[in-house]
C-alpha cells in the first residue's frame, strides 16, 4: 500500500499520518497530545519517539541508509530469527531478516489519553523460505504515548519446534556516553563478544562504557535503567518474556569503520536490548506463541 492508501485505511486525524520518503519507503508519523514518533513499515522499525516536552529518546545515525533491503542504523531494529551472525552453518544476513523486510500494517487506534496504537505483521515469503523459515508468523504491537510499549509475538505455525533468537535492538540517545551508566544487571554472567566470546561475571557495580562494548547478559529478566547525567534523565527499560539483555557501543575505532555511522556519533548512543539469545534462544512448540515485551519511560535523575 502507498501512503495515500494507508492514510485512507489507517490514518488518525490529528494523531497519525503516513508519508512517502526518499528510498521508496513509507513511514508512519505520530503527532498526538502524548508523544511524537516515526515508524517505518520497512522492518517495522521505530526511528523516533519522544514524549511531549522531552528530548528525543532514540538515536538514529545521520549516515543511516533508508532504502529497501538495507538495515536502518539506530532506532529499534527487530532482530529475528537469529542474533548476530547465523550460527547453524548456513548463510543469512546478520541479525536475521525481519529488520529489512516490509511489514504489513494491520490496525491503528487512538485512546482518550492520546496514545496511538499500531499492529504490524510479517508472514513467510519466498526469501524467508529460502533461508529455511516457512512456518512462523510475527505480530508487533506498538503503543506510542508518554511511555513506549512494545510487544513482539512469534507464532509457530509448523509441526516441529521453532528455535530462534530475537531482540528489540534499542539505540538510546544520550548526552555523553562517557558519563552514562546502566544499572540492573549487577551480578549477571555475560558473553563478552569483544574478548573472544569469553564468559564473565559482572560485579555489583553499574555498567560504564569506556571502550568497545558488546555484552550479552544471560539468564536475566530484570529491567535496566540508563543514567544520563548530562541530560539529567533516566531511561527506564522494563521487559517481559526476555531472559537476555545486550549492552552495545562500538566506540571510536569500530564506529569510524562503519559506513552508516556518522563521525563521532557513537558518543551519543548506547544500546540496551531486550532479547532472547545464545543460551536463552526460544524453543517454541508447534501451535504455540511467545511474547517479548519492552516498556520504556523517561524520568529525571534521582537527586
Amino acid at each position: 500500500m502507498n501512503s495515500a492508501e494507508l492514510v485512507h485505511d489507517f490514518g488518525l486525524p490529528d494523531a497519525l499520518r503516513f508519508e512517502d520518503v526518499p528510498g521508496g519507503l513509507v513511514r508512519a508519523v505520530v503527532n498526538s497530545s502524548a508523544a511524537e514518533a516515526e515508524i517505518y513499515l520497512h522492518g517495522a522499525h521505530i526511528t523516533g519517539w519522544k514524549p511531549r516536552a522531552q528530548r528525543p529518546v532514540l538515536f538514529v545515525s545521520s549516515k543511516s541508509a533508508f532504502s529497501a533491503g538495507k538495515a536502518i542504523r539506530g532506532g529499534i531494529p527487530i532482530i529475528f530469527p537469529w542474533f548476530g551472525a547465523r550460527s547453524d552453518g548456513t548463510s543469512g544476513p546478520a541479525h536475521g531478516f525481519a529488520r529489512t523486510m516490509e511489514w504489513e500494517l494491520e490496525d491503528t487506534h487512538l485512546d482518550d489519553d492520546g496514545n496511538v496504537g499500531m499492529t504490524l505483521g510479517l508472514a513467510p515469503n519466498s526469501a524467508t523460505r529460502a533461508l529455511g523459515y516457512a512456518d512462523f508468523a510475527l505480530r508487533y504491537r506498538i503503543t506510542v504515548g508518554s511511555t513506549l510499549q512494545l510487544e513482539l509475538v512469534v507464532h509457530n505455525c509448523g509441526n516441529g519446534t521453532l528455535v530462534y533468537e530475537e531482540a528489540l535492538h534499542t539505540y538510546f540517545a544520550v548526552g555523553d556516553v562517557h558519563q552514562v551508566s546502566v544499572s540492573g544487571l549487577e551480578g549477571t554472567v555475560f558473553v563478552d563478544k569483544t574478548d573472544g566470546f569469553k564468559r564473565k561475571e559482572l560485579g555489583n557495580e553499574a555498567i560504564r562504557v569506556a571502550k568497545e562494548t558488546d555484552q550479552v547478559h544471560l539468564n536475566t529478566s530484570a529491567g535496566c535503567v540508563v543514567h544520563d547525567p548530562k541530560w539529567n534523565r533516566r531511561v527506564i527499560v522494563e521487559k517481559t518474556g526476555s531472559d537476555t539483555t545486550v549492552i552495545w557501543n562500538p566506540w571510536s575505532g569500530k564506529a569510524d569503520a562503519m559506513a552508516d555511522m556518522g563521525l563521532g556519533e557513537w558518543q551519543n548512543m548506547i544500546c540496551v536490548e531486550a532479547a532472547n539469545a545464545a543460551d536463552n534462544a526460544v524453543h517454541l512448540p508447534p501451535g504455540t506463541s511467545h511474547k517479548l515485551g519492552s516498556t520504556i519511560q523517561i524520568a529525571e535523575l534521582a537527586q
